[in-house]
């Protein structure tokens, strides 16, 4: 059974999954994601859940495989585009950083942003 509630809680994890994917999460970044969430519908339950991520430090790996998990139980849903727009804004404004770890961090973020992309449209046509 779809749950709204639940598909943007898993958006939070996913978001909170992207901005660490350098050890950090960088000012650049909550900027960009308190931008995209106010104007969102569901914005402040997503910043919930990308704020409860933070407090509890969990393994980004344990967090990408349960909202691929949620996502697939959940089936397709538009909400999808607006969620890549963000970790796309989000992987893109870590300019905080050393050239040599930014390379690092992009060449992850992107791999990330494209596999999930890839597991979307994989759930999309399901």
């Amino acid at each position: 059974m779809k749950s709204t509630h639940k598909l943007f809680e898993s958006f939070g994890e996913l978001i909170y999954v992207v901005a660490m994917a350098d050890g950090a999460i960088q000012k650049e970044e909550l900027t960009i994601i308190e931008k995209r969430l106010s104007t969102h519908k569901w914005g402040k339950e997503i910043k919930w859940s990308f704020d409860y991520e933070v407090s509890k430090n969990n393994s980004i790996e344990y967090l990408y495989k349960k909202v691929i998990a949620y996502c697939e139980d959940h089936g397709p849903d538009e909400e999808y585009d607006f969620l890549l727009k963000v970790l796309d804004e989000v992987a893109k404004s870590n300019d905080g950083i050393v050239k040599e770890e930014k390379e690092k961090i992009d060449g992850f973020v992107n791999d990330l942003t494209e596999k999930f992309r890839k597991d979307i449209e994989r759930i999309n046509e399901s």
